[in-house]
């Protein structure tokens, strides 16, 4: 691990765009990925374990919705990532740095014009399960009329 913290130390001198912790997410999220496509990460070759742009940046939506809900947008924002290309440039300096791998195909442009952040973590939101707004507006002192 402290060979790959270092690798993404390195990666992160060259391009100061993105925070360590979009590093680390985008790893997360394509765990994430594999194991929701049924992928296995132990398969001998890498084309059993590849997944494209288009299918990291679902895993990425999905995952992200899990951790971060109605944050999502805010954390990526601090991070640094502010559009779908973002984690393009992340996986492809993580590629060129030797930690993660690609095929003849993969490129930057599998990450691009996919979603719009704001539209998909923001407009499109949905709260979900059962809430009292009762007890929320109660929590913050404001009494029912």
């Amino acid at each position: 691990m402290t060979k790959t913290w270092n690798k993404v130390k390195e990666i992160i001198k060259k391009d100061p765009r993105y925070s360590p912790q979009a590093y680390q997410f985008v790893f997360a999220a394509l765990d994430y990925t594999t194991n929701m496509l049924g992928k296995n990460q132990h398969k001998a070759t890498d084309l059993d374990r590849h997944v494209t742009g288009k299918q990291l940046l679902e895993g990425i939506r999905k995952y992200s919705l899990k951790q971060f809900g109605f944050m999502a947008l805010t954390v990526f924002k601090q991070w640094g990532v502010n559009q779908d290309a973002d984690f393009g440039n992340i996986v492809f300096n993580l590629v060129e740095s030797g930690l993660m791998g690609k095929t003849e195909t993969d490129s930057r442009d599998d990450f691009k014009n996919i979603y719009d952040l704001k539209k998909v973590f923001d407009e499109e939101f949905k709260f979900d399960g059962n809430f009292d707004v009762r007890l929320s507006l109660s929590a913050l002192g404001i009494k029912k009329r």
